[in-house]
């Protein structure tokens, strides 16, 4: 719990839709609960802090990030326990993310008090809104756009924070097929591959959709100079199990966000004994090792799917199925691990969560 630090303005809906929502039928990202938080930034600092209900935003057909995407975001999500109290899942390292991302685009950052501050007054008013069902939670997403009235190309001197929030079920309904890309890229060092910066997402739709037209769920970008090293797979961190050996690559080179799952699955993973190794991985390694069935386990992770099992990997003109979704202890244990971290069923040891 904490108090308000910043002064926020509460304006409660007359109406709210809640009715109007079947929980045992989300669909993830469609529906939205009754309120948002919206401060803008002028004059060099945070100001008009509030909390309306959600609504379209009135924007200039000048607006800065249309024309020149300064626009960041994060993601992060809300469940609820047993006793169905709300729990946030390490909500800091969200506040502390949206700035890296905004520090490269050239944007204002957000104080991250003012940050938590803001999901709380927001989801403690849309608690009704977070979900009780297994498998579903609250999306919470964050985001700032320069919203000044601008036609040149220089950072915007006026921007918008908000978060609106989203009931949710699960993103995938089971393990995904997945391509090595090994011609379009993601990000390149010296970019903003490590920032959750919008146009990030935007570069990455057309070779998705054209992997997917071929029955790929999503791909496994690799370097963008040799195309030899993997990076992320489709909008997740990824991770391979070789000789009960966790291996996922780095994030030092910049060129991949830094997964708050991510580095949760880490933890969780050396914490019941397993050996793991962040470093680059090659794709001859994985596709070798898969080759001789020593791929034991490969698993994307990110906000929306937590742990996404990965079915089969196919490079160039080779498919490889991997070991059955039952077989791979690893992902299943680590999976249940943290869905119980997250609705305090078990003992929070590394006080990841928070309670609204």
């Amino acid at each position: 719990m904490m108090d308000a630090v910043s002064n926020i303005k509460i304006e409660k809906t007359k109406t709210s839709k809640i009715q109007s929502v079947d929980f045992n039928n989300i669909q993830f990202g469609k529906q939205f609960s009754d309120h948002m938080f919206v401060a803008e930034y002028k004059n060099g600092e945070w100001q008009d802090l509030r909390i309306e209900p959600y609504a379209p935003i009135s924007l200039s057909p000048a607006c800065a990030a249309i024309h020149y995407g300064q626009a960041v975001f994060e993601g992060m999500k809300a469940y609820k326990n047993d006793e169905g109290k709300v729990l946030l899942f390490r909500p800091r390292e969200n506040a502390k993310r949206i700035n890296v991302s905004a520090k490269r685009l050239c944007m204002p950052e957000v104080p991250e008090e003012l940050f938590m501050d803001a999901i709380h007054q927001l989801v403690q008013l849309d608690a009704d809104w977070v979900p009780q069902n297994e498998g579903c939670s609250l999306y919470i997403r964050p985001f700032i756009f320069a919203s000044e009235e601008l036609l040149g190309v220089r950072p915007a001197e006026e921007y918008k924070f908000m978060i609106i929030t989203s009931p949710v079920s699960s993103y995938y309904t089971g393990p995904v097929d997945v391509k090595i890309e090994s011609n379009f890229s993601r990000a390149a060092e010296g970019g903003v591959g490590f920032a959750k910066a919008a146009g990030n997402y935007a570069a990455a739709l057309y070779p998705a959709k054209l992997g997917q037209e071929k029955g790929y769920k999503q791909l496994i970008w690799t370097d963008a100079k040799t195309h030899e090293y993997i990076e992320e797979s489709g909008t997740m961190n990824v991770m391979f199990l070789i000789d009960n050996k966790l291996i996922t690559p780095s994030i030092a080179l910049n060129t991949t966000l830094s997964g708050i799952t991510r580095d949760s699955v880490i933890k969780l993973a050396k914490d019941l004994g397993l050996e793991v190794e962040e470093r680059r991985v090659a794709v001859k390694e994985i596709v070798e090792a898969a080759r001789n069935n020593k791929l034991q386990d490969a698993f994307g992770t990110g906000t929306a799917a937590t742990i996404a099992q990965i079915a089969s990997i196919t490079f160039e003109d080779e498919r490889f199925e991997l070991p059955p979704i039952e077989n791979r202890t690893v992902s299943n244990k680590i999976a249940k691990s943290i869905e119980e971290i997250k609705r305090g069923r078990v003992a929070d040891k590394f006080d990841w969560i928070y309670n609204i």
